[in-house]
């Protein structure tokens, strides 16, 4: 279990540097490798909400695996707080990065993503 668990932990924190990579990188690294042009955002769902559903989806999905390898540590409650205080720097940082820009509305994905992490991991622990 303890090769299992530090495996996870090595995966999230290369997912959080590959979080921060793709948001302060001047473009959009993942576009460019699915269409050969840095200013082109990938949809990952076709939706009205635009490219801010990517930031949710992501933000999701570290939050849900950090949330869950820590959820027994005793710092679990500083990793929210952490996720969250990532998830406004990187946005802001965004403003003085070339051919990137501040959104309100993917700031708004990137905390849903958090908080739905949350609470998902709440429920889990009540049902448990």
């Amino acid at each position: 279990m303890s090769k299992i668990n530090t495996f996870l932990k090595f995966i999230f924190h290369v997912l959080i540097l590959f979080l921060i990579i793709i948001s302060l990188f001047p473009g959009s690294l993942i576009g460019y490798f699915l269409y050969g042009d840095l200013g082109q955002q990938p949809d990952i769902i076709k939706n009205p909400f635009g490219t801010s559903i990517n930031h949710f989806i992501c933000y999701l999905f570290i939050s849900l695996l950090g949330f869950f390898i820590y959820i027994r540590h005793k710092n679990f409650h500083k990793l929210v707080y952490v996720m969250f205080f990532l998830s406004i720097i990187l946005e802001i940082l965004q403003i003085i990065i070339p051919n990137r820009s501040f959104q309100l509305v993917d700031l708004v994905g990137n905390f849903l993503g958090v908080i739905v992490a949350y609470f998902s991991i709440k429920i889990y622990l009540s049902l448990k």
